[in-house]
């Protein structure tokens, strides 16, 4: 019987490490990324350049459009930033930022939840560029006759907002109703083999 339940033991320890490493499966994504904000740095450096060689030629309409993009980009790249840092730190390994001075101040307090909260806030911000380009370039969307995509973008911009406003809104709740910290028992560590404390256990 003492065999059974230290092979038992044993495998149920091999599971709980193999479970908690999978988190590691994560981290060619995120360095996948990082390869991709390269590649749209190169576009934000294209789209400048051909800005910079011909705005003499261009009308203030086309100059404002062209700036917009680059606003657009940079805002792609600060969300790619929240999800590749904010995503590794809660989900794949803590960073230490103690010794960085000039770390994110959004890094600090940063969950699950207020994760979910900037995301969906800065799909709300780009989709409000995109829809601010639209209004710019409004006679050239009105003569082929796309009202329609206006509407639509409208009302993309529109459920955005309305989902950054919700999820704020629970991660609210959820914060208010989370339990203190202090209150969690320890569970033992997987890694290192130490055992799990009895749940009566005063601290």
């Amino acid at each position: 019987m003492g065999i059974f339940r230290q092979v038992n033991s044993a495998i149920e320890t091999f599971v709980e490490y193999l479970v908690f490493a999978s988190r590691w499966l994560q981290a060619p994504i995120y360095l996948g990324l990082i390869v991709g904000s390269f590649l749209y740095v190169y576009k934000f450096i294209e789209q400048l350049m051909t800005l910079t060689m011909n705005i003499t030629t261009m009308s203030e309409v086309d100059a404002m459009l062209m700036i917009l993009g680059l606003i657009d980009i940079s805002m792609v790249m600060n969300l790619l930033i929240i999800v590749i840092i904010g995503g590794y730190s809660i989900f794949t390994s803590k960073i230490d930022f103690d010794e960085q001075e000039d770390r994110p101040q959004w890094i600090d307090h940063l969950d699950a939840d207020r994760l979910k909260v900037k995301l969906a806030s800065s799909l709300a911000s780009i989709s409000g560029v995109h829809l601010l380009k639209t209004f710019i370039d409004i006679h050239s969307e009105t003569e082929t006759g796309s009202y329609e995509s206006l509407n639509f973008e409208i009302i993309i911009h529109l459920v955005f907002i309305v989902s950054a406003l919700i999820l704020a809104w629970i991660a609210r709740i959820l914060g208010v109703e989370k339990p203190n910290a202090a209150s969690y028992k320890p569970i033992g560590n997987i890694l290192t083999g130490e055992p799990k404390k009895n749940s009566n256990t005063q601290y």
